[in-house]
C-alpha cells in the first residue's frame, strides 16, 4: 500500500517534502535553534515507532521508497507538528516567540441532537496555508484489517477519516511540557485506525509511547470520546447529552499549567462559536457545514482562508456518521472545497 501512494503521488510527495522542510527551517530559526536537529529528531522517533507499529512502519517505508524521497527526512515532515515541538519544548528556552496561529476545530454530536438519532463526528484540519496543495483522500483496502479512508496529505499515514467498522477518527494541536523521543502522532493515528471500536482505539492510545501533546477523538456507532493528551498524561471526556467542542487550547487544568505557549485567540473564538451554534437539536451533516463555513469571528473564525494572513487555514473538511459508514470531505475551507462522499466497497 505504501508503494502505491509513493507511486501514484511521486512529484507531489516530493513538493510537499520540501515545502514542510521549509516551514520546519523557518521555524526552528525563529527560535533560533539549529535545523539540524529536525531530521536527527525525526529519526529518533521514526526508529521508535518503527518498533511500536512494524505495519504502519512497513507501509512508511514504502512510500518513501517509490516515491523516492529519504524515509527519515520523511517521517520528521509529515509528522512536523510533533518533531518541532519534541525539540522546541526539550530545549528548555522559556522565552519562545507566541504560539503559531494553527489549530483545528473539532465537534462531536451525541445522537440526541442529530435529525438521524446517531452520533455526527467531524473536523476541520487547518495548519500552513500551502498544505491545502497536497490533501488527498487515501482509499486502502489490506490484504489483513478494516478497509479504510483517510483525508491526509501526500506521502502521510492516516490523519482522519473512518474504517469499515464505523471507527471514525482525527485530531488536534496543543502544546504541552514536557515532551520526549516518541511516535509520532500520524503514527498513533494510522495505528488506531486499524481497531475495531473507540474502546479498543483508546487502549492503543494510553499504552503509547507518545512524543507530545495532541487531543485525540474516536467516535463509533455508539458514541464519542476525546483524549487530551500530553507525552505522559491523558484526561478523557466522552460524550453525553451535550455536543463536544475542541480547538486548540487545553481544558484539563493540569494540562493548562504546562502549556508550552499562550493559545491564541482564534482558539477560543473558535470553540465558543461551535458551542453556541451546537446548542440545539436537529443537527444533520448540512448543519455542521454551515458551522464549518462559520466567518462570523473575522481572522479568529472557525473557517480560515489563506487571506486572513493569520500563518494559518483550513486545508481540509471531513464530516462522519460512524453508524451508516458515512463520510464526506473536502479539500479547503468548507465553502470553497467541492464535498466529496467517500463510499466504502472494496
Amino acid at each position: 500500500m505504501g508503494q502505491a501512494q509513493g507511486e501514484a503521488l511521486r512529484d507531489t510527495i516530493t513538493r510537499f517534502v520540501r515545502q514542510r522542510q521549509a516551514a520546519a527551517r523557518g521555524y526552528l530559526m525563529e527560535r533560533k535553534i539549529p535545523s539540524d536537529a529536525f531530521v536527527a529528531t525525526g529519526a529518533r522517533c521514526m526508529a521508535i515507532a518503527a518498533k511500536w507499529d512494524p505495519n504502519g512502519h512497513a507501509e512508511h517505508l514504502g512510500i518513501a521508497e517509490a516515491a523516492g524521497v529519504d524515509a527519515t527526512l520523511l517521517y520528521a515532515t509529515t509528522n512536523m507538528t510533533d518533531i518541532r515541538d519534541v525539540i522546541a519544548y526539550g530545549a528548555g528556552v522559556d522565552d519562545l516567540p507566541s504560539a503559531d496561529q494553527e489549530g483545528c476545530s473539532t465537534l462531536l454530536v451525541p445522537a440526541s441532537r442529530t435529525t438521524t438519532g446517531e452520533v455526527l463526528a467531524a473536523q476541520t484540519w487547518d495548519l500552513n496555508p500551502q498544505d491545502v496543495a497536497f490533501v488527498v483522500a487515501v482509499h486502502r483496502t489490506p490484504d489483513e484489517g478494516p478497509e479504510t479512508w483517510s483525508v491526509t496529505c501526500a506521502g502521510c499515514l492516516s490523519l482522519m477519516g473512518m474504517n469499515e467498522h464505523g471507527l471514525a477518527l482525527g485530531t488536534n494541536n496543543i502544546k504541552i511540557r514536557p515532551v520526549r523521543d516518541g511516535v509520532g502522532y500520524l503514527s498513533l493515528l494510522h495505528r488506531t485506525m486499524r481497531c475495531r471500536d473507540r474502546a479498543e482505539a483508546a487502549a492503543v492510545l494510553k499504552a503509547a509511547p507518545r512524543s507530545a501533546a495532541h487531543v485525540y477523538w474516536f467516535a463509533d456507532p455508539q458514541g464519542a470520546d476525546e483524549h487530551e493528551c500530553s507525552a505522559d498524561e491523558i484526561v478523557t471526556r466522552s460524550l453525553d447529552d451535550d455536543a463536544l467542542c475542541r480547538s486548540n487550547h487545553c481544558l484539563s487544568p493540569e494540562h493548562v499549567k504546562r502549556e508550552a505557549e499562550d493559545p491564541i485567540s482564534s482558539s477560543y473564538a473558535r470553540r465558543a462559536r461551535m458551542t453556541t451554534r451546537l446548542d440545539r437539536r436537529g443537527l444533520d451533516v448540512d448543519a455542521i457545514r454551515s458551522i464549518f463555513a462559520s466567518r462570523e469571528d473575522g481572522v479568529d473564525s472557525i473557517s480560515r482562508w489563506p487571506e486572513d494572513e493569520q500563518g494559518s487555514a483550513t486545508n481540509a473538511c471531513l464530516i462522519t456518521e460512524p453508524a451508516t459508514r458515512t463520510v464526506w470531505a473536502c479539500a479547503g475551507p468548507a465553502q470553497r472545497g467541492a464535498w466529496q462522499q467517500l463510499r466504502f466497497g472494496r
